[in-house]
């Protein structure tokens, strides 16, 4: 519609009447002439109002929940907070349960030894003081912690204290190259000395080149004058292997260190080493072993023994199998060979 004296004339008149209309509908209250027109009018767009309040329902909606979305963000947080929470307490429980654990394995160790240690928890590892395997404990001179005492857990030989701080000292553990330490063999009492070669087992030199020594056999600290640096009967590890002597005056094997020195939590420093040398005490109880059943000799598809004479194979003269076998001469490096017997 263009702006004309007439449009502004018209739009004129149908405010006045619109003003007029609503005079009469406040005037008549609930016998207002107006008030069937708005029902009739309520009924064609009702359905079409609400068919479009449903249509911008979700819009509403989405405007909602963006305005609340501050709240429901704070609610988020709150609840990854307390799960969090919860899993630290999960994880501070099973922490607690190990440490327990270890400490009273490390009671017991120090009871069978008669050890009176100070208990200890490693709060660093590192080079320190020029040292390649060491670790820091949180106890030092203030809690009677001097140098050169023996450190041990529940397994056996951990190392021994090198500095001494007011509150902290630093182990050197026992798998250190630098490290040596004096053992005595379990039993035979075979003495000898043990040095650390990192993540390799323990190099021991036993004094006695023929010394008889065999796989699986255990190894505790020999001691030291006045239990300084080591006390005596700690448990260091078991043989895993004995190198070849070639004649040396000495014979050497490989020994397994019980600690694990990756898995080290809670340590006891010995402040006051045994009265009397506790020997193998200290040593686990060895595991029970089952004897072995002796092997069945196999047979031949004929249902004769491997390995056993045919009657075809008997010798002359009324030899038996038995009697075949045992004439063999063995010789180092060559093959079995048969003697002669008389037939007569």
């Amino acid at each position: 519609m263009r702006d004309t004296k007439e449009s502004r004339l018209l739009l004129v008149l149908l405010v006045v009447v619109a003003f007029a209309l609503i005079t009469m509908d406040i005037r008549g209250g609930e016998n207002s002439p107006l008030d069937r027109p708005r029902q009739a009018a309520q009924s064609v767009f009702g359905p079409v109002e609400k068919s479009v309040a449903g249509a911008v329902d979700p819009v509403g909606n989405a405007i909602d929940a963006v305005r609340d979305s501050g709240d429901r963000s704070g609610t988020i947080s709150r609840l990854e907070r307390e799960n969090e929470t919860l899993k630290q307490q999960l994880g501070s429980k099973d922490i607690t349960r190990n440490r327990a654990a270890e400490l009273d394995k490390m009671l017991k160790t120090a009871g069978a030894g008669q050890y009176t240690i100070k208990g200890a928890q490693i709060i660093a590892i590192g080079a320190a003081q020029g040292f390649s395997w060491t670790v820091t404990i949180d106890a030092g001179s203030n809690d009677g912690i001097a140098r050169d005492m023996t450190v041990i857990n529940g397994d056996g030989l951990v190392g021994r204290v090198t500095t001494v701080g007011p509150s902290t000292a630093t182990v050197l553990l026992a798998n250190d190259p630098d490290f040596t330490v004096g053992t005595r063999l379990e039993k035979s009492m075979e003495l000898g000395f043990a040095t650390g070669q990192g993540n390799r087992p323990m190099r021991v030199q036993l004094l006695n080149g023929k010394a008889n020594v065999h796989d699986g056999d255990r190894l505790v600290t020999f001691g030291s004058e006045a239990g300084k640096p080591f006390v005596a009967g700690v448990p260091v590890g078991r043989i895993i292997s004995v190198d070849p002597s070639g004649g040396n005056l000495t014979k050497t094997v490989q020994v397994q260190p019980f600690v694990s020195f990756t898995k080290l939590d809670i340590v006891g420093v010995v402040v006051v080493g045994p009265r009397t040398d506790p020997r193998d005490s200290v040593l686990p109880p060895r595991p029970a072993t089952s004897a072995k059943a002796k092997p069945k000799p196999r047979t031949t598809p004929s249902g004769t023994p491997s390995g056993g004479a045919t009657p075809s194979d008997t010798p002359s003269g009324g030899a038996t199998p038995d009697d075949s076998v045992q004439n063999y001469n063995v010789t180092l490096g060559d093959e079995p060979t048969p003697t002669t017997t008389s037939g007569g």
